[in-house]
């Protein structure tokens, strides 16, 4: 006699073929943010989720608010499934929206195309291929047909990549949903309890513009932004002695993503902005860490002098964004243990439970105190995948187990009767 664990092994395995055709359509739909037009995608998802005989509720964020994100359009969609009375809520939390796809593919990053048992294509990886996933999990664990108790979210947001405020952080601000566990999308076989934190700023470097052919009428912004820069990263080396007793995570660092100035080859610049990345582990205090920096950025604008005179620099720094680091809470145990038992048992391998150097929208749901782990289709390392490089990839089967290790411990969390 099989028990319902295989029952929901089968259903997955015979509805597979869809399960991967539904990821295909959700990779052809961009996605890119910026610019963060995600609505269409919302639109297209929300489509292909009635016509498999879910009700998803479409959330659209307001403009002003969408735009004070940075954003240009965020539809947020909530499809609940009530399976009994009493039990838990458990959210299942995926983002459409991903980075531009970049140079150097090989594949089509939104063709869905599939090549040697792999698909390919802008967040098949991370995390279209869980708003699959966590889909097909709910369907087998419905078709299952047992008694339950509790319900299941699934939660599709779209602003992971500009930190979470208009996607998951808004949903829980308005008060829409309040579960009491969460699973958030993955990138690996691991069980992730602990990521990161993320401070980005934005640093304008004010000069004085001046012709190239008299250079000291002026004074350089980029010879100066580059003192500031320096500073900077010399931080990186004393970032290394700092240790973290996470186990997955090491140490803080900085790095300096964008670089943005001038007005011409033949003219000195007067202006460039710096946007800076600072990963912060755990146990750092995030306003310890802005004001250590701010302090760093200031006190070199204010060593720097120009080598041929001229006047002197001014500097503004702007927050663009502030990503709390996930901790794990106690409650979270239930769901660990129930991930690490079916991942072992589909993966045939022990699945550690550890943390990320990533950082999450997965913490606006930790830090109102819902107890939640990152857990997906993924290969052992993101770095296997491709995430966030060209020819961003998934392995199929990678996807099938996944599915199965979220149904089996939906089945377990939400008590099916023996």
């Amino acid at each position: 006699m099989t028990t319902q664990h295989e029952r929901l092994d089968e259903w997955i395995d015979r509805h597979f073929n869809e399960e991967v055709h539904f990821l295909q359509e959700l990779v052809r739909v961009p996605t890119d943010t910026p610019p963060g037009n995600n609505a269409p995608h919302a639109e297209r998802t929300a489509e292909l989720l009635t016509a498999m005989g879910l009700a998803p509720e479409r959330h659209a964020v307001p403009d002003a608010e969408v735009r004070a994100a940075g954003l240009q359009s965020v539809t947020n969609l909530i499809v609940r499934r009530r399976f009994g009375d009493g039990g838990q809520t458990i959210a299942l939390n995926a983002h459409g929206d991903v980075v531009p796809p970049g140079e150097g593919w090989t594949h089509d990053p939104y063709g869905g195309e599939i090549v040697d048992g792999k698909i390919y294509g802008r967040a098949t990886a991370v995390s279209k291929s869980d708003i699959a996933s966590f889909t097909f999990a709910i369907r087998a664990l419905e078709a299952l047909g047992a008694p339950l108790q509790g319900a299941v979210e699934l939660h599709v947001t779209y602003d992971e990549e500009y930190g979470g405020e208009v996607g998951p952080g808004w949903l829980l601000d308005q008060g829409l949903t309040r579960p009491d566990l969460m699973i958030a999308a993955g990138f690996s076989y691991q069980v992730v309890v602990a990521h990161n934190g993320c401070l980005q700023l934005e640093v304008t470097v004010h000069g004085d513009m001046a012709h190239a052919a008299i250079p000291d009428s002026g004074t350089d912004a980029l010879q100066a932004a580059t003192h500031i820069l320096n500073a900077l990263y010399a931080l990186n080396a004393d970032y290394l002695k700092v240790r973290s007793n996470v186990d997955g995570i090491s140490h803080p660092y900085l790095n300096v993503g964008l670089i943005q100035g001038g007005t011409n080859t033949n003219v000195i610049p007067g202006k460039v902005v710096i946007k800076l990345d600072r990963r912060m582990i755990p146990e750092e205090d995030p306003s310890d860490v802005e004001a250590s920096i701010r302090r760093t950025i200031e006190e070199a604008a204010a060593s720097y002098r120009p080598p041929r005179g001229g006047a002197d620099i001014r500097v503004d720094i702007r927050r663009i964004l502030l990503a709390r680091a996930m901790k794990p809470l106690a409650g979270n145990a239930p769901l660990v243990q129930a991930i690490q038992k079916h991942g072992q048992a589909v993966f045939g391998e022990p699945i550690p439970a550890l943390g990320t150097p990533l950082y999450t929208d997965v913490r606006l749901y930790v830090e109102r105190g819902i107890p939640g782990v990152i857990y997906g289709a993924g290969p052992r390392t993101v770095r296997e995948s491709n995430a966030k490089r060209a020819d961003e990839h998934l392995e199929l089967e990678d996807l099938r187990r996944a599915t199965k290790v979220i149904a089996r411990t939906l089945a377990d969390l939400l008590r099916v009767s023996q």
